[in-house]
């Protein structure tokens, strides 16, 4: 269950929110928690100050007011300042504010408090005396309380700790509810997307069990975007040219096995005719043995074709640097063709406007522009035109041939020279293939001009030898 990417995405969408969301929880806390520390100092210290001046006041009031031990205590009384303030005030020091008199303020004495000091003291204490209720942890303020310019003791502002946690502790709550609505509403997002994103990779995965078993026919999902729809969209081109390229090779073999079976089935009958002493005729004789060549040359040329394919896919064929002189590769390549084009009341012609001598390997070139020969001669009809051409620009070595054939639609360009493909049909199609692959191992390449009805040309484009 775990392993399916549908239950594994929304698991770790919601893991990354959980995570961050008590990294974000615990870093609020902490500020909340010591900004209100820090208010609650201030306010304290606010306070302290406040009631130790009242005190301060009323206590040097008396003292301009009446004589000797009979001052009275002030009317405001800590009970009071208590309930204002809501907080715990106390009195620390050994002297007596007001003889005779209960000032209200309850006594504490504490070590830490150096109220001799003057200076307002910040600390932690724990009341010993205090009711059940109001006893714990307190956060406390000491201001020293001054007659007479002299420090006579100080005041002690105190808060219970609790009260500030209960700050924390209700955001922790509020935080805590919003969380978790924001967890649900997480995760119903994550399981959309999940669902979203699966969906297409499982139609996909659907789909490569069908092209695994053979069946190139499929359905692929083509409404998903971004990165999974290019994926259908690359997936679905895959399945076409595997099944083009398995229509390709059944052509392949078919034509192949044709191609064997005609100069083989002659071979047979004309050896067997021979051996069995059928022809006494010298003509004849000598007109079966031509055939016999001409027919093992044909098969010679036909396993030399299927050779060099498999050596330019394994990348396993290596070029030769020589010095070609391109004049005489283009006066031979014409010389082998001159014969059918007569035969055929073919207009063949050649036109060399330079004579350049390029350092390549003089068979494979020989071999390119045989084969664009050979596929010039296969498209053009008998009486037609075929124009052989040699030139040299910017740098390059050009070698032209152009037809009268019926021309090739822009869309199939590319198509015509994949392997085993033939325009017309005939041959195995592998003769325009080797070419552009043999261009390219000599650093060139071939180009493909052609218009439906008016005729193709196709030229090969080789760098010029280096002065």
């Amino acid at each position: 269950m775990f392993s399916s990417l549908r239950v594994r995405l929304p698991l770790l969408f919601l893991a990354g929110v959980v995570i961050a969301g008590i990294v974000t929880t615990l870093i609020a806390v902490q500020l909340i928690s010591d900004f209100e520390r820090t208010q609650t100092l201030q306010a304290l210290r606010r306070e302290a100050a406040g009631i130790a001046t009242l005190y301060s006041n009323a206590v040097q009031a008396d003292f301009a007011a009446a004589s000797g031990d009979s001052r009275r205590a002030p009317k405001f009384a800590a009970k009071a300042l208590q309930n204002a303030t809501n907080d715990l005030i106390y009195f620390d020091g050994p002297a007596v504010l007001f003889p005779g008199e209960k000032s209200g303020l309850p006594r504490i004495n504490l070590k830490k408090i150096d109220w001799t000091s003057a200076q307002t003291l910040t600390f932690q204490f724990t009341p010993a005396n205090e009711p059940r209720g109001l006893k714990g942890d307190y956060y406390a303020v000491a201001s020293p309380l001054f007659v007479g310019g002299k420090p006579v003791g100080a005041i002690v502002i105190a808060k219970k700790q609790t009260e500030i946690t209960g700050v924390v502790d209700s955001l922790v709550r509020r935080l805590t509810i919003a969380f978790a609505f924001g967890l649900l509403v997480a995760g119903a997002l994550a399981l959309y997307v999940s669902r979203r994103l699966v969906r297409p990779l499982l139609g996909l995965s659907r789909a490569a069990d069908e092209v695994a078993g053979g069946n190139y026919e499929i359905a692929v999902p083509r409404r998903a975007a971004g990165e999974i729809g290019h994926l259908s969209e690359r997936f679905e081109e895959m399945a076409q040219r595997l099944m083009e390229s398995e229509a390709r090779e059944r052509n392949f073999l078919m034509s192949v096995s044709h191609e064997l079976r005609t100069p083989l089935t002659a071979i047979r009958g004309h050896v067997a005719a021979l051996s069995e002493g059928l022809i006494d005729d010298p003509e004849q004789e000598a007109r079966s043995l031509e055939i016999v060549g001409a027919e093992a040359e044909r098969l010679q040329r036909l396993v030399g074709d299927i050779l060099d394919l498999a050596k330019l896919d394994a990348h396993r064929f290596t070029v030769l640097e020589e010095e070609v002189g391109m004049e005489h590769l283009v006066e031979r390549a014409y010389e082998t063709f001159a014969e059918q084009a007569r035969n055929r009341s073919i207009d063949f012609s050649v036109k060399m406007s330079a004579k350049p001598v390029i350092v390549s390997d003089g068979d494979r070139v020989l071999q390119i522009v045989d084969n664009l020969l050979s596929n010039a001669f296969r498209a053009t009809p008998d009486g037609g035109r075929i124009g052989l051409e040699l030139g040299q620009t910017n740098g390059t070595i050009r070698v032209s041939v152009e037809d009268t054939g019926p021309g090739i639609a822009h869309d199939q360009f590319e198509r015509l020279f994949r392997p085993f493909v033939s325009g017309d049909g005939g041959g195995t199609g592998l003769g325009l293939a080797i070419a552009r692959e043999l261009s390219l191992a000599l650093g060139g390449k071939i180009e493909l001009w052609s218009e439906v009805g008016g005729g193709s040309r196709f030229e090969l484009i080789l760098p010029a030898a280096e002065p």
